[in-house]
């Protein structure tokens, strides 16, 4: 079993040692006095993801100003030192935030890829009204899909042209990306076994914090979608994301077709796990329609068609899933690459 300095330098490594999350996760990992910090510590408290998190998190609170000057100058050293002694100083803190919060990874929406496939789904059901259940996204913002705006550099523009969440992506193959609009969206609602109300300021600022300190556009670009979420009436379910579907999906009106979005998060699951979602989701939809669209690697998503694409190939299959008669039946509409920045649509329009 790996060290707790092993665990540290190798994530330091990971990140890169030249950026600031790689400067303090080395320090952490040389620190004799923080390692022993970290020994006596539960074992959640020790992960190097949280523990960062909950550095950068006292640092956002206005709790840590050296270390956040030492964030906003870029300045690694700097960083390490300031980290090392408020860990030393304030370990309590430090060590209940790191074990109380999940770390999250980049939770920003996942809009030029999921956009058009709800749009799919709708249209594939004939929906006018649909309910949105966002699964295992801890902040949900996948669940104001329409409320933003994506620019394709065919020309095409989905969403609102006024939002002030504005994105762009490219699109590539014969195929463009359709521009039928998502409808009327009367339900919101997260699952996730430790969800974030963006609402809540102690949550907000936590989802920054889990932002490394010094990736700045990406603060920026999730600070806007925070706006715009806290905005939204929504609604969130804790515990288990297949165990709670059925209650996650009761949260949309009778007569509203429930669409189910999944990005990026069944690679996280086994296998075994994957096909009791999609059985849950086959239970659900002999009670009432629903779509599920999912964006996942290739083969991850189960049911979903791949082109005859091999896994791990570097890019995600676009799914769509609906009721034919008293089944669901998938579809591949597309490949993307780069977290949805770069799209090829390939299904009929």
């Amino acid at each position: 079993m790996a060290t707790p300095s092993e665990v540290y330098r190798r994530f330091g490594e990971t990140c890169d040692v030249a950026s600031l999350s790689g400067h303090v996760a080395l320090a952490v990992s040389r620190s004799d006095p923080a390692l022993q910090v970290l020994a006596a510590a539960p074992g959640r408290a020790r992960r190097p993801a949280a523990l960062l998190a909950a550095l950068h998190d006292l640092a956002v609170a206005g709790r840590a100003p050296a270390l956040a000057a030492a964030y906003a100058a870029g300045d690694g050293p700097a960083a390490a030192a300031a980290a090392v002694a408020v860990l030393l100083r304030d370990s309590g803190a430090v060590l209940a935030t790191a074990a109380r919060r999940a770390p999250c990874g980049d939770e920003t929406g996942r809009w030029a890829a999921l956009y058009p496939v709800v749009a799919a789904a709708a249209h594939r059901t004939g929906a006018a009204r649909i309910g949105l259940v966002d699964v295992a996204r801890p902040a949900a913002l996948n669940l104001v899909v329409d409320r933003v705006c994506v620019r394709y550099d065919d020309g095409t523009v989905l969403g609102d042209p006024a939002s002030t969440v504005q994105r762009s992506a490219s699109v590539v193959g014969g195929h463009g990306v359709p521009s039928r609009p998502v409808p009327e969206v009367v339900a919101r609602v997260g699952v996730d076994p430790d969800p974030l109300d963006v609402g809540d300021p102690d949550d907000g600022r936590w989802l920054r914090a889990c932002v490394p300190p010094d990736a700045a556009g990406a603060a920026a670009r999730l600070d806007q979608e925070i706006a715009l979420a806290a905005a939204v009436p929504r609604s969130l379910v804790r515990g288990d994301p297949v165990d709670l579907l059925s209650e996650a999906v009761g949260g949309v009106p009778a007569g509203v077709l429930p669409v189910v979005t999944t990005t990026w998060v069944l690679s996280r699951w086994t296998p075994e796990r994957r096909r009791d979602f999609l059985r849950r989701l086959e239970v659900e939809a002999h009670r009432r329609p629903l779509a599920w669209v999912s964006v996942e690697g290739v083969g991850v998503a189960p049911g979903v068609p791949t082109f005859g694409d091999r896994p791990a190939s570097g890019h995600s299959i676009l799914g769509v899933t609906v009721p034919d008669g008293s089944t669901l039946r998938s579809e591949a509409v597309g490949r993307c690459w780069r977290r949805g920045r770069q799209l090829a649509w390939l299904a009929d329009r």
